[in-house]
């Protein structure tokens, strides 16, 4: 499809730089299947949309401190450089991206702190792949040690991570470190809200995604049949594989939360549409006419224009409606991205 089918118009001033708190005072935007009228909501309004017997689907996946500063290093000459972590190759391998990346020299020694690494490759679009001195557990406590919160760089370019984010930008279910981003939709969920969903009988289930950072990047291709999608490493157990076969099977709802648990899920789902045990690392695209198999509903952000994610939620609702639900969302002042405001949206 033409990737300019999924821009549109978005003021500079509709970007979120902060979270509202609490976190489920966040607008929410209900987006029904067919030409159901819009409906403005609240994110506490969740538990009252969902049904009893539905199933929802969080990613419990921890953002690392996948930002370092420090200094490239030639003879005596030092020069800054920064490294912004983006896909584990390896116990001591990492692709990171790197500014300024133009400058860096192959077996060059990079210097962060008390961490160093070396050049291995450099790559297009500012990315390169380093290997640290340290490895496995030895280099991620080095890192959490070392490096800063990775805020997007549609945030980042307006302030720098502060103490703030710390909080802000991991969600309450945030337990198995490897993402370098939030899974956003999650950052809305309170313990009071979860107590309310619970108590309405839906069920609570967790996948694994790590986020990488090339959920942030506009796709630059012309066409989506030319744009190479970023791997993300997905777990899903079996038992929870099992769990959500069975609200299916007696007519509840699985309903993801944010486009990273969809994608697990989606990556996991057989023809049939039941799920199984899943470890590997996906690359799924989902774009308008693809045929959906585990996922009913999905609680998501407000995306980027020519986004992967923008797409996907397309492809979930139709690319018309969301491009309505967007305008609507634009002229009601929603906030938008990962700080933003959030929507729930029926599969059409």
């Amino acid at each position: 499809m033409r990737v300019d089918l999924f821009d549109f118009e978005l003021p500079e001033s509709a970007i979120a730089l902060r979270p509202v708190a609490p976190r489920d005072s966040a607008r929410l935007l209900v987006v029904p299947p067919g030409a159901a009228p819009f409906e403005d909501r609240r994110v506490s309004d969740l538990p009252s949309l969902l049904r009893p017997g539905d199933a929802l689907v969080v990613n419990d996946t921890r953002v690392i401190h996948a930002r370092l500063e420090g200094y490239r290093i030639r003879g005596t000459n030092q020069a800054r450089v920064e490294a912004t972590l983006i896909e584990r190759l390896s116990p001591n391998r990492w692709r990171v991206l790197a500014r300024p990346a133009k400058k860096l020299a192959l077996s060059e020694r990079l210097r962060f702190g008390a961490l160093e690494a070396r050049v291995a490759e450099r790559g297009d679009g500012g990315e390169a792949i380093l290997d640290f001195d340290s490895s496995g557990h030895d280099l991620d406590e080095a890192i959490e040690a070392l490096g800063a919160m990775p805020l997007p760089p549609y945030i980042a370019g307006k302030r720098r991570a502060d103490a703030r984010d710390e909080a802000d930008y991991q969600t309450m279910f945030a337990q198995n470190s490897g993402a370098v981003a939030a899974p956003t939709a999650g950052l809305h969920f309170t313990p009071a809200l979860l107590r309310a969903i619970e108590a309405n009988r839906v069920e609570l289930h967790r996948v694994t995604l790590h986020v990488g950072a090339g959920t942030f990047l506009p796709v630059k291709t012309k066409d989506t049949d030319d744009h190479k999608m970023h791997r993300e490493e997905a777990f899903l157990d079996a038992k929870t594989a099992a769990a959500l076969n069975a609200v299916r099977a007696r007519g509840g709802r699985v309903v993801a939360v944010g486009s990273t648990a969809l994608r697990c899920l989606e990556s996991a789902a057989r023809e049939d549409g039941r799920l199984a045990a899943y470890h590997d690392r996906t690359n799924i695209f989902i774009t308008p006419g693809y045929r959906w198999r585990a996922v009913d509903a999905l609680v998501t952000n407000f995306h980027l224009p020519r986004s992967t994610l923008f797409m996907l939620v397309c492809a979930f609702a139709g690319l018309e409606r969301m491009r309505a639900a967007y305008a609507h969302a634009v002229v009601q002042g929603y906030r938008f991205y990962s700080y933003g405001d959030a929507s729930l949206l029926f599969r059409a």
